[in-house]
């Protein structure tokens, strides 16, 4: 307020004026970027939000574009994982047929993961001109991705007179 002041009365000298706008900028980022922490710690924390995942990739409308756009973001999410220090480990995969996945699943593990990628779940869709495509027009493709927390382990105990043979 105090800098909104400065630079709106007329009488403030050039030199205090560009010290003022030059800290009036830094201090509007710096707003900006405290509003969105605070966005963020006002989040509810999920019980889930420190286990690893399952993520599933499957390719939808597109055909053969639709399976190598789905190869690409599986390519995204272990560029992702990597630079998180997270491990990424293919379950099964359906390949498509000039590349790519018809539908991928794997696991990531780490610290975090399914607080980070638990909003990635729906569908996403391209539109590009694609590989297989020779006369340059433009597709629109799409894949879903399903994140599922990992389920905790449970350690169950029965007793010998609980069970029953036949």
């Amino acid at each position: 307020a105090g800098l909104d002041q400065l630079l709106a009365d007329p009488a403030t000298d050039a030199e205090m004026r560009a010290l003022a706008e030059a800290e009036h900028g830094e201090l509007a980022t710096r707003l900006a970027d405290l509003d969105r922490e605070v966005r963020l710690a006002m989040l509810p924390k999920d019980a889930a939000d420190e286990r690893s995942v399952i993520l599933e990739i499957r390719a939808g409308t597109g055909g053969d574009e639709a399976a190598l756009f789905a190869g690409d973001l599986l390519r995204m999410y272990e560029r992702h994982a990597a630079l998180h220090g997270w491990k990424l480990a293919v379950i099964s995969a359906s390949d498509g047929e000039m590349g790519g996945f018809k539908e991928v699943v794997t696991e990531i593990s780490g610290a975090g993961v399914y607080g980070r990628l638990k909003f990635e779940s729906g569908v996403h869709r391209v539109q590009r001109v694609p590989a297989t495509e020779s006369s340059g027009r433009i597709h629109t493709s799409a894949a879903t991705v399903a994140v599922l927390p990992e389920a905790e382990e449970v350690d169950v105990q029965i007793a010998d007179a609980d069970l029953a043979y036949d």
